[in-house]
């Protein structure tokens, strides 16, 4: 056999696998688009937090509706990206899941004034909470910075609680937020996009402690306990 076949047969099994891949590829775009669709729909969906309080539990019947849409949407992923590929793949999803970390993260705190936990989040999506269990998996780093959005998100909350006069949700915000901050805090982060997130925290936190220092001077926090 000559060398030139040797070669061809080769590359010839190359340009197979790129075009295995490549097919792989634009299933994995379309779905992704379709599901990022839904998050994107999810946003505005919640962003009525902002301006209207009596509107939020409808607001999160909504989205627990369209995070039930977004689970078709991630077993579609499940079924398509090859077990041992998840990585290979990621980027595709990605920044997609960190918004549904943030906006699943959100929901829960708004219903409950809990913390979405990593293997509830995972669950609401249809996926794996463990990486050794399944190829596709919830990974931690992204659900941590969809956290991170969420402290961002509820750092505005408390400004505009105010503007409307809820005096009481800016404390409960400090509570939680701060909670937050201290847990990150124990972690060695070294990815960078994430490590980055997390030195943003601070202006969030700082931010949410000038509201409740503001109503506190003024007089305006409610007369609780926890005040």
């Amino acid at each position: 056999m000559s060398s030139n076949h040797i070669i061809n047969t080769i590359f010839g099994e190359f340009q197979k696998n790129l075009d295995q891949e490549q097919e792989i590829r634009e299933v994995i775009r379309n779905i992704c688009k379709d599901v990022d669709q839904i998050s994107r729909e999810t946003t505005t969906v919640l962003q009525v937090i902002h301006h209207d309080e009596t509107a939020i539990p409808a607001a999160c019947l909504k989205a627990r509706e369209l995070f039930e849409k977004a689970n078709v949407g991630y077993n579609k992923l499940k079924e398509v990206v090859p077990s041992g590929d998840y990585y290979k793949y990621q980027d595709h999803w990605r920044y997609m899941t960190q918004r549904y970390c943030y906006l699943i993260s959100l929901t829960i705190w708004l219903e409950k004034g809990l913390l979405a936990t990593h293997e509830t989040v995972a669950a609401i999506l249809g996926i794996s909470a463990e990486e050794q269990k399944e190829g596709f998996h919830l990974d931690i780093e992204e659900y941590l910075v969809g956290l991170l959005h969420l402290c961002t998100e509820l750092a505005r909350l408390a400004v505009n609680s105010v503007t409307h006069g809820d005096y009481n949700k800016p404390q409960q915000i400090s509570k939680f937020v701060m909670e937050l901050n201290a847990g990150f805090r124990l972690l060695n982060l070294k990815n960078d996009h994430l490590r980055k997130r997390f030195d943003a925290l601070k202006y969030d936190v700082k931010k949410i402690e000038e509201v409740v220092y503001d109503l506190s001077i003024r007089g305006l926090l409610p007369k609780t306990e926890n005040a």
